[in-house]
């Protein structure tokens, strides 16, 4: 991991996001949502930009940020990683959201903010959505990835990190 990816990781958990292990110096942030969210966005390192579900999914209220760091993220395929990690935080916070509730009381629902964009419906259920939003993935990216298997990853491993911490 490059030093920029240890100082992504230590702006996560000083956000309370313990996903990625790395170097955790400070406990108060740095950065404003909207430049973290393009930072880990723009990270080489897939593993940092997986680190935008549990973000999202620990702090809907972030949601309104994510537009503007949209519009800090370049080029356009770097969007489209937003994009698409957004909105599976989006579904994943369906499926778990008595788990979530369970460590963090009530949280507010991430609105649906990129599902246009991405040329998908998020009405059915989030298995079936998750299933459209990752072979919209496929098509765009390039990238024949286990997408589902990605970003249900992402959520399970942060789940039960939080389950942990809170036992």
């Amino acid at each position: 991991m490059s030093e920029i990816d240890d100082q992504l990781v230590s702006e996560l958990w000083a956000w309370d996001v313990q996903f990625l292990m790395g170097h955790q110096p400070g406990s108060t942030p740095l950065l404003t949502p909207a430049k973290l969210i393009a930072s880990l966005t723009e990270s080489e390192n897939a593993r940092v930009r997986l680190s935008l579900i549990p973000l999202f999914l620990r702090h809907p209220e972030f949601s309104s940020e994510a537009e503007k760091a949209e519009q800090l993220i370049s080029p356009q395929t770097k969007q489209f990683v937003l994009r698409f990690f957004y909105t599976a935080a989006v579904l994943l916070q369906r499926k778990y959201r008595d788990s979530i509730f369970e460590i963090f009381g009530e949280q507010s629902p991430l609105p649906d903010l990129f599902s246009g964009k991405l040329g998908i419906s998020l009405d059915a259920t989030p298995a079936q959505a998750l299933s459209q939003l990752a072979e919209r993935h496929k098509t765009i990216s390039g990238q024949f990835v286990n997408w589902i298997g990605t970003y249900e990853h992402a959520a399970e491993v942060w789940l039960k990190q939080m389950e942990l911490q809170k036992a």
